[in-house]
Protein backbone atom coordinates (compact mmCIF):
# COMPACT_ATOMS: atom_id res chain seq x y z
CA UNK A 1 0.00 0.00 0.00
CA UNK A 2 1.39 3.82 -0.70
CA UNK A 3 2.17 5.58 1.90
CA UNK A 4 0.40 9.54 2.20
CA UNK A 5 3.26 10.97 0.88
CA UNK A 6 4.04 8.45 -1.70
CA UNK A 7 0.25 8.73 -3.24
CA UNK A 8 0.51 12.52 -3.05
CA UNK A 9 3.57 11.66 -5.72
CA UNK A 10 1.58 9.61 -7.68
CA UNK A 11 -1.81 9.23 -9.46
CA UNK A 12 -3.98 6.45 -10.70
CA UNK A 13 -5.81 6.34 -13.81
CA UNK A 14 -8.41 4.72 -15.08
CA UNK A 15 -7.93 4.22 -18.80
CA UNK A 16 -9.17 2.51 -21.62
CA UNK A 17 -6.45 -0.58 -20.85
CA UNK A 18 -6.74 -0.77 -17.12
CA UNK A 19 -5.74 1.45 -14.38
CA UNK A 20 -2.26 2.84 -13.85
CA UNK A 21 -0.35 4.01 -11.28
CA UNK A 22 1.92 7.03 -12.44
CA UNK A 23 4.38 9.34 -11.00
CA UNK A 24 3.02 12.80 -11.63
CA UNK A 25 4.40 15.04 -13.86
CA UNK A 26 6.49 12.06 -15.55
CA UNK A 27 9.82 13.59 -17.33
CA UNK A 28 11.04 10.67 -19.33
CA UNK A 29 8.01 9.50 -21.75
CA UNK A 30 7.88 6.80 -24.70
CA UNK A 31 5.11 7.38 -27.44
CA UNK A 32 4.05 4.51 -29.61
CA UNK A 33 2.36 6.35 -31.96
CA UNK A 34 1.46 9.80 -33.90
CA UNK A 35 -2.58 9.43 -32.21
CA UNK A 36 -0.57 9.22 -28.90
CA UNK A 37 1.39 12.08 -29.47
CA UNK A 38 -1.29 14.61 -29.88
CA UNK A 39 -1.61 14.80 -26.21
CA UNK A 40 1.91 15.55 -25.32
CA UNK A 41 1.62 18.46 -28.68
CA UNK A 42 -1.68 19.87 -27.23
CA UNK A 43 0.04 19.98 -23.79
CA UNK A 44 3.65 21.39 -25.20
CA UNK A 45 5.49 18.15 -23.37
CA UNK A 46 7.61 17.61 -27.02
CA UNK A 47 10.83 17.37 -25.05
CA UNK A 48 10.23 15.13 -22.62
CA UNK A 49 9.52 12.09 -25.42
CA UNK A 50 12.66 10.00 -25.22
CA UNK A 51 11.29 7.20 -27.66
CA UNK A 52 8.79 7.47 -30.43
CA UNK A 53 6.53 4.74 -32.31
CA UNK A 54 5.22 4.98 -35.78
CA UNK A 55 3.71 2.65 -38.64
CA UNK A 56 5.02 5.22 -41.17
CA UNK A 57 8.54 6.23 -40.18
CA UNK A 58 10.86 3.82 -41.97
CA UNK A 59 14.49 2.77 -41.98
CA UNK A 60 15.63 5.64 -44.36
CA UNK A 61 14.30 8.16 -42.08
CA UNK A 62 16.35 7.41 -38.96
CA UNK A 63 20.14 7.83 -37.88
CA UNK A 64 22.46 4.79 -37.62
CA UNK A 65 22.03 4.96 -34.06
CA UNK A 66 18.50 5.16 -34.50
CA UNK A 67 17.58 8.10 -33.71
CA UNK A 68 14.95 9.76 -35.75
CA UNK A 69 16.29 12.00 -38.14
CA UNK A 70 16.53 15.79 -37.27
CA UNK A 71 15.02 16.64 -40.93
CA UNK A 72 11.93 14.12 -40.22
CA UNK A 73 11.28 15.73 -37.24
CA UNK A 74 11.18 19.21 -38.91
CA UNK A 75 8.34 18.03 -41.73
CA UNK A 76 4.59 17.97 -41.62
CA UNK A 77 2.98 16.98 -38.56
CA UNK A 78 6.36 16.07 -36.42
CA UNK A 79 7.10 19.65 -36.94
CA UNK A 80 3.97 20.84 -34.64
CA UNK A 81 5.48 19.99 -31.73
CA UNK A 82 9.26 20.21 -30.18
CA UNK A 83 10.65 16.99 -30.07
CA UNK A 84 14.65 16.38 -28.80
CA UNK A 85 16.48 13.50 -30.72
CA UNK A 86 13.59 10.46 -29.85
CA UNK A 87 14.78 7.01 -30.42
CA UNK A 88 12.34 5.25 -32.79
CA UNK A 89 10.68 2.31 -30.81
CA UNK A 90 8.99 0.22 -33.81
CA UNK A 91 6.24 -0.17 -35.42
CA UNK A 92 3.11 0.81 -33.26
CA UNK A 93 1.38 -2.62 -33.21
CA UNK A 94 4.97 -4.73 -32.37
CA UNK A 95 6.93 -2.25 -30.76
CA UNK A 96 10.45 -3.02 -29.70
CA UNK A 97 10.53 -3.87 -25.75
CA UNK A 98 14.44 -4.02 -25.52
CA UNK A 99 15.31 -0.08 -26.70
CA UNK A 100 11.79 0.87 -24.71
CA UNK A 101 13.49 -0.68 -21.81
CA UNK A 102 16.68 0.67 -22.25
CA UNK A 103 15.24 4.18 -21.82
CA UNK A 104 13.91 4.15 -18.81
CA UNK A 105 10.93 5.81 -19.49
CA UNK A 106 8.78 6.97 -16.22
CA UNK A 107 5.35 6.66 -18.69
CA UNK A 108 4.53 4.45 -22.25
CA UNK A 109 1.68 6.43 -23.72
CA UNK A 110 -0.41 4.78 -26.46
CA UNK A 111 -3.66 4.90 -28.34
CA UNK A 112 -5.24 1.52 -28.75
CA UNK A 113 -8.15 -0.98 -30.01
CA UNK A 114 -9.82 -4.44 -29.17
CA UNK A 115 -7.42 -6.91 -29.41
CA UNK A 116 -4.29 -4.78 -29.47
CA UNK A 117 -1.17 -6.39 -28.03
CA UNK A 118 1.77 -6.08 -25.62
CA UNK A 119 -0.06 -4.01 -22.83
CA UNK A 120 0.97 -6.60 -19.61
CA UNK A 121 4.95 -6.51 -21.67
CA UNK A 122 4.83 -3.22 -21.87
CA UNK A 123 3.57 -2.32 -18.26
CA UNK A 124 6.65 -4.27 -16.57
CA UNK A 125 8.77 -1.64 -18.48
CA UNK A 126 6.86 1.14 -17.53
CA UNK A 127 3.38 2.43 -16.17
CA UNK A 128 1.75 2.13 -19.62
CA UNK A 129 -1.86 4.34 -20.05
CA UNK A 130 -3.46 3.48 -23.72
CA UNK A 131 -6.67 5.19 -25.03
CA UNK A 132 -9.07 3.81 -27.75
CA UNK A 133 -9.49 5.96 -30.67
CA UNK A 134 -13.02 4.60 -30.82
CA UNK A 135 -14.41 5.80 -27.31
CA UNK A 136 -17.03 8.60 -27.12
CA UNK A 137 -15.46 11.77 -27.10
CA UNK A 138 -12.15 9.85 -27.61
CA UNK A 139 -9.61 12.75 -28.01
CA UNK A 140 -11.01 15.60 -25.85
CA UNK A 141 -12.02 12.95 -22.78
CA UNK A 142 -8.51 11.76 -22.92
CA UNK A 143 -6.80 14.63 -23.11
CA UNK A 144 -8.87 15.90 -19.85
CA UNK A 145 -7.76 12.74 -18.01
CA UNK A 146 -3.66 12.90 -19.08
CA UNK A 147 -3.57 16.72 -18.56
CA UNK A 148 -4.00 15.55 -14.42
CA UNK A 149 -0.78 13.75 -14.37
CA UNK A 150 1.31 17.09 -15.36
CA UNK A 151 -1.26 19.62 -13.50
CA UNK A 152 -1.96 21.02 -16.79
CA UNK A 153 -5.90 20.90 -16.57
CA UNK A 154 -6.31 24.36 -17.41
CA UNK A 155 -4.14 24.50 -20.51
CA UNK A 156 -6.31 21.24 -21.60
CA UNK A 157 -9.47 23.12 -21.49
CA UNK A 158 -8.05 25.77 -23.57
CA UNK A 159 -7.26 23.57 -26.27
CA UNK A 160 -10.31 22.07 -26.56
CA UNK A 161 -12.05 25.24 -26.45
CA UNK A 162 -10.20 26.70 -29.38
CA UNK A 163 -11.07 23.73 -31.77
CA UNK A 164 -14.75 24.42 -31.05
CA UNK A 165 -14.19 27.95 -31.54
CA UNK A 166 -12.72 26.84 -34.89
CA UNK A 167 -15.86 24.95 -35.97
CA UNK A 168 -18.14 27.58 -35.05
CA UNK A 169 -16.28 30.44 -36.59
CA UNK A 170 -15.36 27.85 -39.82
CA UNK A 171 -19.48 27.05 -39.76
CA UNK A 172 -20.30 30.76 -39.95
CA UNK A 173 -17.85 31.15 -42.98
CA UNK A 174 -19.91 28.12 -44.81
CA UNK A 175 -23.75 28.96 -43.81
CA UNK A 176 -22.86 32.34 -45.03
CA UNK A 177 -21.25 31.09 -48.71
CA UNK A 178 -24.08 28.97 -48.89
CA UNK A 179 -22.42 25.67 -48.91
CA UNK A 180 -25.55 23.76 -46.98
CA UNK A 181 -27.65 24.63 -49.28
CA UNK A 182 -25.78 23.03 -51.87
CA UNK A 183 -24.65 20.16 -49.86
CA UNK A 184 -26.14 19.37 -46.48
CA UNK A 185 -24.98 16.15 -46.33
CA UNK A 186 -21.33 14.84 -46.11
CA UNK A 187 -19.17 11.73 -46.28
CA UNK A 188 -15.60 10.63 -45.69
CA UNK A 189 -13.38 8.34 -47.39
CA UNK A 190 -10.46 7.22 -47.56
CA UNK A 191 -8.49 5.03 -50.63
CA UNK A 192 -6.23 2.53 -49.55
CA UNK A 193 -4.11 1.22 -51.72
CA UNK A 194 -4.56 -1.89 -52.76
CA UNK A 195 -8.18 -1.07 -53.95
CA UNK A 196 -10.06 -1.04 -50.31
CA UNK A 197 -11.79 2.26 -49.66
CA UNK A 198 -12.90 2.62 -45.91
CA UNK A 199 -15.77 5.65 -45.07
CA UNK A 200 -15.73 6.84 -41.53
CA UNK A 201 -18.32 6.93 -38.93
CA UNK A 202 -16.58 8.40 -35.76
CA UNK A 203 -13.18 10.40 -34.82
CA UNK A 204 -11.72 10.46 -38.29
CA UNK A 205 -12.48 13.71 -39.78
CA UNK A 206 -16.44 12.91 -39.66
CA UNK A 207 -16.85 14.89 -36.22
CA UNK A 208 -15.23 17.99 -37.69
CA UNK A 209 -17.27 18.28 -40.48
CA UNK A 210 -20.46 17.48 -38.71
CA UNK A 211 -19.58 20.55 -35.55
CA UNK A 212 -19.22 22.50 -39.11
CA UNK A 213 -22.66 21.82 -39.65
CA UNK A 214 -23.06 18.68 -42.24
CA UNK A 215 -25.92 15.70 -41.63
CA UNK A 216 -24.43 12.31 -42.54
CA UNK A 217 -24.49 11.43 -46.04
CA UNK A 218 -23.91 7.57 -45.75
CA UNK A 219 -24.77 5.47 -42.70
CA UNK A 220 -22.16 2.63 -42.33
CA UNK A 221 -24.06 -1.05 -41.52
CA UNK A 222 -21.56 -2.39 -39.17
CA UNK A 223 -17.58 -0.59 -38.42
CA UNK A 224 -14.32 -1.99 -38.00
CA UNK A 225 -12.11 -0.97 -34.84
CA UNK A 226 -15.24 1.34 -34.14
CA UNK A 227 -14.07 4.42 -36.37
CA UNK A 228 -15.59 3.13 -39.98
CA UNK A 229 -16.09 0.65 -42.74
CA UNK A 230 -15.01 -0.78 -45.78
CA UNK A 231 -17.52 0.74 -48.92
CA UNK A 232 -18.25 -0.74 -52.13
CA UNK A 233 -18.23 1.47 -55.35
CA UNK A 234 -21.53 0.20 -55.81
CA UNK A 235 -22.70 2.35 -52.37
CA UNK A 236 -20.42 5.59 -53.47
CA UNK A 237 -21.70 5.13 -56.79
CA UNK A 238 -25.56 5.66 -55.29
CA UNK A 239 -24.71 8.38 -53.44
CA UNK A 240 -27.09 11.53 -54.28
CA UNK A 241 -25.85 15.04 -55.36
CA UNK A 242 -26.62 16.94 -52.31
CA UNK A 243 -23.71 14.43 -50.38
CA UNK A 244 -20.04 16.70 -50.41
CA UNK A 245 -17.35 13.80 -50.86
CA UNK A 246 -14.23 14.31 -48.50
CA UNK A 247 -11.79 12.23 -50.04
CA UNK A 248 -9.19 11.58 -47.00
CA UNK A 249 -6.19 9.30 -48.32
CA UNK A 250 -3.99 7.66 -45.33
CA UNK A 251 -0.25 8.86 -45.37
CA UNK A 252 2.68 6.75 -46.21
CA UNK A 253 2.97 3.75 -47.94
CA UNK A 254 -1.02 2.93 -47.28
CA UNK A 255 -2.23 6.07 -49.07
CA UNK A 256 -4.35 4.45 -52.20
CA UNK A 257 -5.55 8.23 -53.16
CA UNK A 258 -4.22 8.28 -56.73
CA UNK A 259 -6.03 5.29 -58.07
CA UNK A 260 -9.32 6.00 -56.71
CA UNK A 261 -9.07 9.22 -57.96
CA UNK A 262 -8.37 8.21 -61.46
CA UNK A 263 -10.84 5.27 -60.81
CA UNK A 264 -14.25 5.21 -62.83
CA UNK A 265 -16.00 6.14 -59.09
CA UNK A 266 -13.44 8.87 -58.56
CA UNK A 267 -14.13 10.38 -62.20
CA UNK A 268 -17.56 10.10 -61.44
CA UNK A 269 -17.81 11.64 -57.67
CA UNK A 270 -15.46 14.46 -59.07
CA UNK A 271 -17.65 17.60 -59.39
CA UNK A 272 -19.22 17.11 -55.55
CA UNK A 273 -15.80 16.03 -54.27
CA UNK A 274 -13.20 17.86 -52.49
CA UNK A 275 -9.82 15.92 -51.46
CA UNK A 276 -8.17 16.50 -48.37
CA UNK A 277 -4.36 14.98 -47.42
CA UNK A 278 -3.34 14.84 -44.25
CA UNK A 279 0.08 15.85 -43.18
CA UNK A 280 2.61 13.46 -43.42
CA UNK A 281 3.07 11.33 -40.49
CA UNK A 282 -0.36 13.25 -39.15
CA UNK A 283 -2.47 10.96 -36.39
CA UNK A 284 -6.38 11.10 -37.93
CA UNK A 285 -7.68 13.00 -34.71
CA UNK A 286 -7.55 15.71 -31.84
CA UNK A 287 -6.75 18.49 -30.52
CA UNK A 288 -3.56 19.65 -33.36
CA UNK A 289 -4.98 17.53 -36.10
CA UNK A 290 -8.94 19.26 -35.47
CA UNK A 291 -8.16 23.09 -36.12
CA UNK A 292 -6.42 22.03 -38.92
CA UNK A 293 -9.01 20.14 -40.67
CA UNK A 294 -11.52 22.54 -39.94
CA UNK A 295 -9.50 25.41 -41.35
CA UNK A 296 -8.14 23.21 -44.22
CA UNK A 297 -11.42 21.67 -45.61
CA UNK A 298 -12.81 24.96 -44.82
CA UNK A 299 -10.98 26.48 -47.29
CA UNK A 300 -11.13 24.12 -50.33
CA UNK A 301 -14.76 23.69 -49.61
CA UNK A 302 -15.14 27.67 -50.26
CA UNK A 303 -12.23 27.67 -53.04
CA UNK A 304 -14.19 25.01 -55.25
CA UNK A 305 -17.93 25.99 -54.46
CA UNK A 306 -18.15 29.52 -54.22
Amino acid sequence: MLTPAAHAQTLTLKHDEGTATVKRNPQRIVVLDEQALEFIYALGLGERVVGLGSAVIGPTQLTASGLIKPEVLKTGYLSRGKLNNPRFVGNWTSPNLETILTLKPDLILRSTWEGNQNYDKLSRIAPTVGYREDASGFWQKSLRDFARLFGRQEQAERVIKAAADTNRANARKLAAAGVFRKYPKVVVVSPFTGGSTWVYSTVRLIEDLRALGFKDGLKAPTTTLGVGAQISDEALLNLDKQTLVVVMPPSGQYNGGPAFLNSPVGQRLREQSVVYTLEENSPWAGPVVSVRNSNDVTRLILEKFQ
